[in-house]
């Protein structure tokens, strides 16, 4: 179960309308099935299910420390029950690139 789940104002996520949680692969965060990526940039992949396009995950296109890979999964996907109560982290992807406090809000108070 994830600590946090992260609502980015990035033009990306806003309009994907995401909740991401972030771990690296293999350790926290299996994926597994077919997608279709996307490359953003030079820095990740935006990849969706080929069946219904809803945006499954997102994948760093760099290895951190030579062998890991972050990877972010949208908690959006999940069955609403097993989500609601991991609390809200918000990061500012838009202007400043940084995290900013925690308000309190749970993934339930996002569903509305």
């Amino acid at each position: 179960m994830p600590e946090g789940a992260t609502a980015c104002n990035c033009t990306a996520c806003r309009r994907y309308g995401v909740l991401w949680a972030y771990d690296f692969e293999g350790e926290g965060i299996d994926v597994s099935g077919t997608t279709t990526a996307f490359a953003r940039g030079k820095a990740l992949t935006f990849n969706f299910c080929p069946t219904c396009g809803c945006v499954v995950y997102w994948r760093s296109l760099h290895l951190e420390e030579g062998t890991r890979r972050r990877i972010a999964v949208n908690l959006r996907l999940a069955e609403p029950d097993a989500v609601a109560s991991i609390p809200i982290d918000h990061f500012d992807g838009l202007e400043t690139f940084e995290d900013l406090p925690r308000d309190g809000k749970c993934v339930a108070d996002y569903w509305f």
